[in-house]
């Protein structure tokens, strides 16, 4: 038998290296170890988080507002940026490398000959860190679909799905109502559910009917308005009607669902406390500004949905002049993510991303080419670094540099 790694880089060069595939959907084999362990969170409210965009932005407005409270909270996401231990949060502080390292220890005993992939020992992990901590919380991010994804070997107390588009075609289908079908399956039997896609497929109606699920929807029971000024905005739920909340720093339907998971769980704070919160609210890598000379904006956009939404925010940014850096993944949809940015006048700074996932310079420049963009605004590169610093190094005062496509790419910036 091999010796176990004893340091966290050692554990995840180790995890990467025992199961064959990154992704192997089905719950039975983390589920045996998860009931070997006594793994259940019984004594934890949970929220389980789906959807195609949004996870991330909505868990960390839910967890700022639960702490708030006074609430002992965790959170699991994916993927992290830099840094592995981002993955768990807890009380709103990373979680240290010792406790990722002895909640690897404990399932790598109780696993004995049973594969897990690198996503399911991480999964595992941090629910052992959250029940070894006792959290009144646990807000756990799916991290693919939902049905088949190793969070829901969890049943929640509230199911979250923030929005439902085309990514992961490979995995859940390629249409819209396969893939709400599968983020739907975090519904429990008569169980709660909050809604943030304005415009569900009829699939998921349809499960959320066959399941007696109480669902709150968004435009149904909860709305929002924005002031002209795009400064502040009102939200309205079942209950409650808070009208002049600061605009967030985060997407405003991301905000407008976690508000609504909160009030169905009788846990909003007051107005004035939710106000400082939302406008404090960041997330790494989401509309995150790293500096103002030269002013840079990274985002991980990497789907349609995601940039169409882009197209819109961006569109607050009084600039003269807009420098895209954008590196994907191949596997990826690319021309359509690109397509709502094609319109842009702006400079295009085309990297090739490293790996196996890694996507040539060239696919994207012949995308942005066929949505319309002329090939003199388009500069290739063999490398996220070099792209962004050649932006930088053309920056003008007055301009933006805009860095998106994934999280590698963002992750590359960041340790630029």
């Amino acid at each position: 038998m091999v010796e176990s790694p004893k340091s966290l880089s050692q554990w995840l060069s180790y995890l990467e290296s025992i199961h064959p595939s990154a992704i192997d959907m089905g719950l039975d084999r983390v589920k045996a170890v998860a009931n070997t362990m006594s793994l259940t969170l019984e004594n934890s409210l949970v929220i389980t988080v789906a959807g195609t965009n949004g996870k991330g932005t909505t868990c960390r407005l839910l967890e700022q507002a639960l702490l708030s409270l006074g609430k002992r909270v965790a959170v699991y996401s994916s993927p992290h940026l830099t840094d592995y231990c981002e993955r768990v949060r807890y009380n709103g502080e990373l979680a240290p490398e010792n406790d990722f390292v002895s909640a690897f220890e404990s399932i790598e005993v109780a696993r004995g000959e049973i594969s897990l992939t690198y996503f399911e020992f991480g999964t595992l992990a941090a629910m052992k860190m959250m029940q070894d901590w006792e959290v009144d919380i646990a807000i756990l991010e799916v991290g693919l679909g939902g049905r088949l994804d190793a969070t829901n070997i969890i049943d929640p107390d509230l199911a979250v799905i923030t929005t439902i588009d085309l990514d992961h075609q490979d995995w859940l289908g390629n249409t819209r109502e396969k893939i709400a079908r599968e983020k739907a399956g975090i519904m429990r039997k008569n169980g709660n559910a909050v809604v943030g896609e304005l415009f569900p497929p009829s699939s998921l109606y349809d499960v959320a009917n066959e399941l007696s699920v109480n669902v709150r929807w968004a435009t149904q029971d909860f709305i929002t308005e924005v002031s002209a000024d795009y400064s502040t905005w009102s939200w309205k739920g079942k209950e409650h009607h808070f009208a002049h909340l600061p605009y967030p720093k985060i997407p405003l339907q991301n905000a407008s669902t976690a508000l609504a998971a909160l009030e169905s769980l009788a846990l909003l704070p007051s107005e004035s406390t939710l106000s400082e919160i939302i406008a404090n609210t960041t997330m790494p890598g989401r509309q995150q500004t790293l500096s103002l000379n030269p002013h840079v904006v990274v985002d991980v956009a990497h789907n349609p949905q995601a940039t169409k939404a882009m197209h819109e925010w961006l569109q607050r940014y009084d600039v003269s002049k807009i420098r895209i850096v954008v590196g994907m993944l191949k596997d990826k949809s690319i021309a359509e993510t690109l397509t709502p940015l094609c319109e842009l006048d702006g400079e295009w700074y085309v990297a090739t991303t490293e790996g196996p996932r890694g996507c040539k310079a060239e696919v994207l420049e012949n995308a942005l080419v066929n949505g319309g963009t002329s090939i003199q605004n388009i500069a290739t590169y063999d490398s996220v670094r070099s792209a962004y610093q050649s932006a930088c190094a053309d920056y003008q005062d007055g301009e933006l540099i805009l860095v998106f496509g994934s999280f590698v790419t963002v992750a590359d910036v960041l340790a630029s």
